[in-house]
């Protein structure tokens, strides 16, 4: 790190529940990263930006164009901003990296930052962690290059119209769960095996919806970014600590308190 900060948001959903709560919802996103431009050393965007996004081989999802003109800009000016694949936004093939400069990932990543070479695991977190068997299967065959392939073959009115429809369903079924236990939460579970095999510093997950900030192990951090939709809470590495914090008055947000 030169001097900047590292921030890490996720969950936007961006398209839900209408075109105009949407776009608000993204015109804050778009201030809250002009703000933190002169400052940021790189972005970490943690899966779930969009609610449905499928890139078909000529054609893209025409909303958005203020935080992807954004992050094209920023991007252009020299500024890391990192794309994790979430659950909801999976089917990205190239636009997003060529176009707009995003590098993606399809997985974790586990950098080192900061002045005391700080390890970080990132991901978006769907599927890690003990139980949600129904969606670990749903998520492998999302994945198949096969069954992409066929839903390509589909208008892009009806395959976005169908996605948005399931997409929808999803989010109705889901148990809502506003609290934090750490004998029922799945990531903060994922957190202690992986450190039964190798050591890390933090943890950085979305798709949880909740933020989250609590020691876990004898030495780490678990941090879960909460979302753009309730919270508007992002994560700030400044080189030294992890901060999780809200727009706009960027005050201390989370369960728990940690390093």
């Amino acid at each position: 790190m030169s001097g900047g900060s590292v921030f890490f948001l996720s969950d936007f959903h961006l398209g839900i529940p209408n075109a105009n709560e949407s776009r608000a919802r993204e015109r804050l996103i778009v201030g809250f990263l002009e703000e933190i431009a002169p400052r940021a050393e790189t972005i970490c965007l943690v899966g779930d930006v969009f609610d449905f996004w499928f890139e078909y081989r000529h054609v893209v999802p025409k909303y958005y164009t203020r935080l992807l003109g954004t992050l094209a800009k920023m991007t252009d000016s020299g500024i890391p901003i990192h794309f994790f694949k979430g659950n909801h936004d999976l089917w990205t093939f190239g636009y997003l990296c060529d176009e707009i400069g995003l590098e993606v990932h399809h997985g974790e990543w586990a950098p080192v930052l900061g002045e005391n070479e700080k390890k970080f695991y990132i991901a978006h977190g769907d599927g890690k962690g003990p139980g949600d068997k129904g969606y670990k299967s749903l998520k492998k065959i999302f994945h198949l290059p096969l069954n992409q392939r066929l839903f390509s073959w589909l208008h892009p009115d009806l395959g976005h119209s169908l996605a948005r429809s399931w997409s929808y369903r999803s989010r109705v079924a889901a148990p809502s769960d506003e609290s934090f236990q750490k004998a029922d939460e799945w990531l903060y579970q994922y957190c202690l095996r992986k450190l039964e095999k190798e050591y890390y510093d933090y943890f950085v997950f979305g798709h949880r919806h909740l933020p989250i900030h609590t020691p876990v192990g004898e030495n780490s951090l678990y941090v879960n970014l909460g979302d753009w939709l309730q919270f508007h809470t992002y994560a700030e590495f400044d080189g030294k600590r992890l901060e999780l914090l809200r727009f706009p008055d960027h005050t201390l947000a989370g369960f728990g308190r940690g390093r």
